[in-house]
């Protein structure tokens, strides 16, 4: 039977078949997707083919049908591998707060470069709308400006307060989309305010560190109450960028690859070279210097939690 992957507790998989029935699965096999060694071979979002098992009550995974796309992320232990978070997806929304805890833009920026690379419209939904002081509306429209200038969607939210959620459910409706974010940014509240018969626990920060501790500890398919899916996944600390090759890299930045062309070499760098195309864009101030600080943590392979 063909089925699809709803939810991943690491060993045991929830696949939904034709009948809308579904069944506890285990992997019979070894799975590998471009080579790259993972440390999950299968994700929520997974078409898979399924064996019963004798006892008729569970069942095992013995085939992975080719993906259209996925999200990735480097192990955070294991360098040498990654972590799938959810695959064949139509959208992948970042959820981002401006404090408590804080995202950073270079966090905002790994993530849209991996959605970029693996063919996945972004988003972003910055969210405790409630908690901002007028300084703070003034930095989110700072933020605002900078992704929506470069063609990715952007919300304002207050998921506990359900202040702007219509924009939100609109831009859901009739699509696989990725929720993912730093644990407390209010991932949790946000889909209880989407779809309140799920009731997913939520968290408060942790005073100390101002860091959100795990309310999700595993991914999983949520069905909208109108036409649509989300796929919930646990908090991310670091998104390591993976099997991004440095030569490519300018290509996922949406504003150099606009001018990329221009660059007096074919093989430009885009970090010291002459009649750079890029490098002129940001004296000129068409480039965001957040944006292209960014790009050179990546291409120097800097902290994932930057």
């Amino acid at each position: 039977m063909k089925g699809l992957v709803t939810k991943s507790t690491g060993s045991w998989y929830t696949v939904q078949v034709d009948s809308n029935a579904t069944y506890e699965c285990r992997i019979k096999g070894k799975f590998r997707t471009k080579d790259i060694k993972t440390t999950n071979p299968i994700a929520v979002g997974d078409w898979v083919e399924i064996e019963m098992e004798p006892d008729q009550q569970t069942a095992v995974i013995t085939k992975l049908f080719d993906r259209k796309n996925y999200m990735i992320r480097k192990s955070v232990n294991l360098s040498k591998q990654a972590q799938i978070i959810a695959a064949n997806l139509d959208q992948a929304f970042l959820v981002v707060t401006l404090a408590s805890p804080p995202t950073s833009l270079g966090f905002i920026d790994r993530f849209l470069v991996t959605a970029e690379a693996y063919d996945i419209p972004a988003g972003i939904i910055f969210n405790k709308l409630d908690l901002f002081s007028d300084e703070g509306l003034e930095i989110l429209q700072e933020y605002r400006n900078i992704y929506e200038n470069i063609g990715y969607p952007c919300f304002q939210v207050s998921a506990l307060k359900k202040t702007n959620m219509e924009a939100v459910q609109a831009a859901l409706l009739g699509k696989i989309t990725l929720i993912s974010g730093h644990s407390g940014v209010g991932k949790s509240t946000l889909i209880n305010s989407l779809v309140p018969k799920v009731a997913l626990r939520t968290g408060k920060i942790s005073d100390w560190s101002d860091k959100g501790k795990h309310t999700t500890t595993f991914a999983e398919m949520i069905n909208l109450d109108t036409a649509g899916s989300i796929i919930d996944t646990p908090g991310i600390r670091e998104l390591g960028i993976i099997d991004i090759e440095q030569q490519e890299l300018s290509h996922f930045f949406p504003e150099m690859r606009e001018l990329m062309h221009n660059c007096r070499f074919n093989n430009c760098r885009h970090i010291n070279e002459p009649g750079c195309a890029v490098l002129f864009a940001l004296e000129e101030g068409e480039i965001e210097p957040s944006r292209y600080d960014s790009y050179l943590s990546i291409y120097h392979g800097n902290d994932s939690r930057s």
